[in-house]
């Protein structure tokens, strides 16, 4: 049951106004109006300034994870970003991803002249006002996009990278049907399903889940805190599955619900062991190397260095890191990547924020700069995650290049 007591939620309404979806749901005692909005549309920011001016409601909903509201309600927050705890923890393409979506969301709103996010501030903004509590529902960016990366086959990973990257720097307007087009579906789906080369990949850990887990905390926050009637924000392509989930009672478990779909991805266990399989077959490679001939040991060696060290310098160079880091890059990748523990592109990032630490107005020029090409290459912070991006693909291409060239050797 997902709810406390045994009478069933019903679905009482499903009207559409002149401009947005409306469809309410019952949770208990508790009415929940799900408004559907675009998050680049001026229309569902006015729609829900005027449903909060009715005073029907003792809270408020809204899609969005603790993060995306920190940036809301605190956009300076990203300027003491501790950008090297960010590298060190692992974190450096999630927070790179986070920014071109970002980007790519901020593009479509300068271009119809609207904020992005509109609706999400101006209801935050009226909550407070009208002193009504906003409740959190969405599940954490990072996580999401976590699961996304986890969900897409490997071999696909590469192109959905680049096609985010293409639609940040993408030069082509978008029309005003697609903007509409968007109140059918959910910014996040919109970005990625132009690149996504199999929109199947993106459904589940970008929709269904997301659907999911904002039923499990509607539940939840309903039941615990005994609200007559929510006003629920969300992207209109949630609010189908979300009413359907509510209905038929498809969350038996909110606390349970939540802690599943909050769990980091968890890789294939062969897929944890092949960084030391390789590392132990490139030991065994020297070792035989040495074996037949100090001479073609040694050559492996330095087809090592050169390859590895090489490539991941040059991805570190692209990204006009400073000469010390570029020959850091070549120093480190060679034996970064027979510990799998310590990856090149964190030494080199670590590298590069010591030599040029990034100043106040890189941060606080964080939102307009990655919306072009130009502009992540000129901003320090985004330079920095593109070093550790680009030195780390450099390294990995070079362990299967050198890799290859020392079984060449040993088989010549």
């Amino acid at each position: 049951m997902s709810t406390k007591e045994s009478s069933d939620p019903v679905f009482l309404q499903n009207e559409v106004s002149a401009t947005e979806p409306i469809e309410t749901v019952q949770i208990n005692k508790c009415s929940v109006t799900m408004l559907g909005t675009a998050h680049v549309s001026k229309a569902s920011a006015d729609k829900v300034q005027e449903l909060i001016a009715t005073g029907k409601y003792d809270a408020i909903a809204v899609e969005l994870c603790p993060s995306r509201h920190k940036a809301i309600v605190n956009p300076d927050a990203m300027a003491k970003m501790d950008l090297f705890q960010v590298i060190k923890n692992g974190q450096a393409s999630m927070v790179a991803a986070s920014l071109a979506l970002g980007a790519f969301q901020q593009r479509m709103a300068e271009q119809f002249d609207i904020e992005p996010g509109a609706e999400m501030r101006v209801a935050i903004k009226d909550a407070q006002a009208a002193q009504l509590p906003v409740i959190l529902i969405d599940r954490e960016i990072g996580i999401t996009l976590k699961r996304i990366y986890h969900n897409v086959p490997w071999w696909k990973r590469m192109g959905l990278f680049g096609g985010l990257i293409h639609s940040v720097v993408s030069k082509e307007k978008v029309s005003a049907e697609e903007i509409e087009k968007l109140k059918e579906g959910d910014v996040l789906e919109s970005t990625f399903s132009q690149f996504a080369e199999d929109e199947k990949d993106l459904f589940k850990p970008l929709i269904s889940e997301r659907d999911e887990y904002m039923s499990a905390r509607l539940i939840k926050e309903s039941n615990a805190n005994n609200y007559q009637h929510i006003l629920a924000i969300v992207g209109a392509g949630h609010m189908s599955g979300i009413q359907r989930i509510i209905t038929h009672q498809q969350v038996n478990d909110p606390d349970e619900t939540i802690s599943k779909l909050e769990a980091q991805p968890v890789s294939s266990s062969w897929l944890r062991y092949l960084p030391w399989a390789i590392v132990l077959l490139i030991l065994t490679g020297f070792a035989f190397g040495f074996m037949r001939s100090p001479e073609i040991g040694t050559a492996m060696i330095l087809d090592w260095i050169l390859i590895n060290g090489g490539l991941s310098a040059l991805g570190a160079a692209i990204a006009f890191a400073h000469p010390l880091t570029v020959i850091t890059a070549f120093l480190a990748a060679p034996l970064t990547s027979l510990n799998p523990t310590i990856g090149a592109g964190m030494v080199v990032a670590a590298a590069e924020t010591y030599l040029r630490k990034p100043k106040v107005e890189d941060f606080e020029r964080l939102r307009s700069d990655t919306t072009s090409l130009k502009g992540w290459w000129n901003n320090q912070v985004t330079r920095i995650l593109l070093i550790f991006i680009l030195s780390t693909m450099g390294s990995a291409i070079g362990t299967y290049v050198a890799g290859f060239r020392i079984f060449e050797r040993l088989s010549g």
